[in-house]
């Protein structure tokens, strides 16, 4: 016979004393009472200075995890979340904390990162740079259909009969992929998002639309993508597990009528097991295949594929961090030539552009690349050139060799950080300057200690990007050592 699974106990009045990675807080406590020292307990959506009891759900040998089973009193810091769907929908994760308190808690991840992982001297971290929307922020928001709606604990415990079809448009529930969560109201997206979504779900229910089966790959309703933009533009990007058809038809003749608005609708035709459209063929409905950004006075176009920062007023504000930091906020007579990895759909190239002799972007995805060209076409840039391709293959002694030695380079990786060839070849190219823009600050140190060797941070800047949420962006600037 295996061995029985232990159960884990339960731990009473437990003091939250501080925030961990992921969004979860921590307590240091005797798991059991033969412990001979306190061990780190990490606990979703608790505040510190909460004093819980706490169900542990999983225990090792450095640490456990656990859940609140009850609050015995309440930090003094925590207030009631906005969201209905808070702890469910697993979205924003500090919506019980005060915004002021989130961005200390943000600080100090920066900084910890910073110090422990990367061990290099630093100057003094600039205060983080709050968004002064943090309701309403967000210009994109998926949704998925499921027939087979997930209830939550306190649906199924309540006794009520369900008397609805089951269906749900809303958002996959944590770890769990054929679980969707039906969404009422998401106070991170424009009210009229809300109205597209609420009247999408309400057209297909009475028109008795079928709702895509996650596990059988069928039905008709698969996903549905809201755009907004600063220019007032917005987008509805409908995707289809099933064939272009009469039912699918007249809701988006619906919705163009109900919402005349709208300056994009496009559907999607993807019968593929996953629900990536990056491969897949757009087709328009009604109206352009793109919208419209805004920033300073660029322009920019995204279509449904596009990358854009989901947070546009507080995406200028960390572009403009990366371009002073980088020093293309003024006009200078010898203008640098600027290298800018990981580009994307090439905001950050264009811009900086004006105070640049030239700009080579670089990234992964060919059809970023290809935006990042059509940016630059449409605001009159021409001294941006593009290339795609993996980093570490493209980005070489001898591609530095052709285009010339970058006075400054832009990074700006994914969570993963940089590949140490292409950490290996940054040092090689010896720029004057590096600007390192972050989404994850562990890898951002494990980076910067890579590149001590030859360069020393002279500014951190802490960005917030997503309130209510755990991630935050950070902006580092280095400066090439003087060697002996």
């Amino acid at each position: 016979m295996g061995r029985k699974n232990k159960v884990l106990p339960v731990l009473e009045g437990v003091k939250i004393t501080g925030m961990a990675a992921e969004g979860k807080a921590l307590a240091r406590t005797l798991v059991r009472p033969e412990d001979e020292s306190p061990m780190v307990v990490f606990v979703p959506f608790a505040a510190p200075g909460d004093v819980v009891n706490i169900k542990l759900d999983k225990k090792k040998r450095s640490f456990a995890e656990g859940h609140i089973e009850s609050i015995v009193s309440p930090s003094p810091d925590r207030i009631t979340p906005l969201c209905p769907h808070f702890t469910v929908c697993g979205g924003c994760k500090w919506q019980h904390l005060p915004y002021a308190i989130q961005l200390k808690h943000k600080q100090t991840v920066v900084q910890d990162a910073l110090e422990r992982i990367g061990k290099i001297t630093l100057p003094e971290i600039n205060p983080i740079l709050g968004s002064k929307k943090i309701w309403r922020y967000r210009n994109k928001m998926e949704y998925t259909f499921s027939d087979k709606r997930w209830r939550t604990w306190e649906e199924i415990r309540s006794g009520d009969s369900f008397n609805d079809t089951g269906h749900a448009l809303g958002f996959h529930i944590p770890g769990a992929f054929d679980k969707v969560l039906h969404i009422k109201i998401c106070e991170l997206q424009s009210e009229l998002g809300d109205e597209i979504r609420d009247f999408v779900f309400k057209y297909a229910e009475s028109n008795n639309l079928t709702f895509y089966n996650l596990k059988e790959n069928k039905g008709l309703l698969r996903t549905l993508m809201i755009r907004t933009s600063s220019t007032g533009e917005v987008m509805v990007c409908l995707v289809l597990g099933e064939e272009m058809n009469y039912a699918a038809k007249g809701l988006l003749e619906s919705l163009k009528s109900q919402f005349p608005m709208l300056t994009s609708i496009v559907y999607v035709i993807n019968k593929k097991l996953n629900d990536s459209i990056s491969d897949q063929q757009i087709e328009v409905f009604s109206g352009n295949d793109y919208i419209e950004e805004e920033m300073e006075d660029l322009r920019f176009r995204v279509n449904a594929k596009s990358f854009y920062q989901t947070n546009s007023e507080q995406a200028y504000e960390l572009y403009k961090v990366a371009r002073k930091f980088a020093g293309l906020d003024k006009s200078v007579a010898d203008k640098p030539l600027v290298y800018d990895l990981y580009t994307g759909t090439g905001t950050i190239a264009n811009f900086v552009a004006r105070n640049a002799s030239k700009v080579i972007g670089i990234e992964y995805v060919p059809e970023a690349i290809e935006d990042a060209k059509l940016n630059s076409a449409v605001n009159n840039i021409d001294n941006t050139v593009f290339y795609a391709g993996d980093m570490k293959n493209i980005l070489t002694d001898e591609f530095i060799v052709e285009h010339g030695q970058p006075d400054v380079i832009i990074t700006d990786p994914p969570r993963a950080g940089m590949h140490e060839d292409v950490i290996e070849v940054i040092l090689r190219s010896a720029p004057k300057v590096i600007v390192y823009v972050s989404c994850n600050p562990a890898t951002q140190a494990r980076d910067l200690a890579l590149l001590d060797e030859a360069y020393e941070v002279t500014d951190v800047q802490p960005v917030d990007m997503f309130p209510h949420t755990h991630h935050v962006e950070n902006v580092v600037r280095l400066q090439r050592r003087q060697m002996n």
